[in-house]
């Protein structure tokens, strides 16, 4: 539904983003993730059509948004950042210029209207000027402007920002929810977010791709991926940690918890182990010892985000 081939923009010298390329198909949901400055948002306005590209190409649904915008265009939703409306209007009035924009009239118009208001809990806003509206009910507002003609793509860029924790989970379950039978891209710096909803995710950091997987695969590239956390009683974690790093699979350990009777050890492995094999190594090697938890680490976003973004002199 979405095809991005070699696109790049420049802002005089500057290369905003420098030759990326990917795909969204139907019943996909892929996490845009990026620090402030990536080119997030610039290659969804190329995207959307908001901006020409300065190279490259981008299409949905098989149209060329710059050749074949219209059509492009029809079968796209967008939430621009900071979700722009115009705020002398009322949320249902600017709900109803949003579907006629979009070749909605009468009774399809006015079910179009209905649906969204209840999809995005609009009720008890409906007759407010959006100006007055908080910050949450505003981003609500424009993300329902975005869906209001049923699109098949969706291009969302930061759809959960200034919303409260229910608001959020409300946004995001609608997502997982749209985003079965949709092509949705949004783009978000919530890593959280990234397990709630995506089924794949892309890390771009200064204009280029970085990293593209599923959550599970993005996590693998963790170095606490494998790990095996182990907390026993009755040794010392100095104790635990020497028995452990004496097993050749073992890479190496750190004590992550000392208590007098109870002591917490991260046992890193030489190589990626398979079904708990590793997990397994460990336990047999304390027998006789009281084992309270034992599991074995997913591997953290946050850590696998830093790794890749930061600068060589900052890791």
């Amino acid at each position: 539904m979405i095809s991005v081939q070699n696109l790049s923009k420049n802002f005089g010298s500057k290369k905003a983003v420098d030759n990326v390329s990917f795909r969204v198909e139907r019943g996909e949901v892929l996490g845009f993730l990026g620090p402030n400055g990536a080119g997030k948002s610039t290659t969804m306005r190329m995207i959307t059509g908001f901006i020409p590209p300065s190279g490259g190409s981008a299409t949905v649904g098989g149209h060329d948004v710059v050749n074949d915008p219209l059509r492009a265009k029809r079968l796209m939703g967008y939430l621009p950042e900071n979700a722009p409306a115009y705020t002398d209007m009322t949320v249902h009035g600017f709900l109803n210029f949003a579907a006629e924009i979009r070749g909605l009239s009468g009774a399809a118009q006015g079910k179009a209207v209905q649906r969204v208001v209840e999809m995005c809990f609009l009720e008890t806003v409906l007759h407010q000027s959006v100006e007055t509206l908080s910050k949450g009910y505003r981003h609500r507002t424009c993300f329902a402007q975005s869906i209001i003609h049923d699109p098949d793509v969706l291009v969302l860029d930061e759809p959960t920002d200034g919303l409260d924790p229910n608001q959020k989970h409300e946004v995001r379950t609608l997502i997982r929810k749209m985003g079965e039978k949709k092509a949705i891209v949004f783009s978000t710096h919530i890593l959280e977010e990234v397990d709630a909803v995506c089924t794949r995710a892309i890390i771009i950091d200064r204009g280029r791709i970085v990293a593209n997987g599923t959550p599970a695969e993005l996590r693998q590239r963790s170095e606490s991926s494998g790990a095996v956390t182990v907390r026993v009683s009755g040794l010392k974690g100095a104790e635990l940690a020497q028995r452990l790093r004496a097993l050749p699979a073992v890479r190496q350990c750190e004590v992550v918890g000392d208590g007098e009777q109870r002591a917490t050890v991260r046992a890193y492995p030489r190589t990626a182990p398979r079904n708990g094999e590793f997990a397994a190594l460990v336990a047999s090697s304390l027998h006789g010892v009281v084992i309270e938890e034992l599991h074995t680490e997913e591997g953290r976003l946050d850590e696998v985000f830093r790794k890749i973004t930061m600068p060589d002199t900052q890791a």
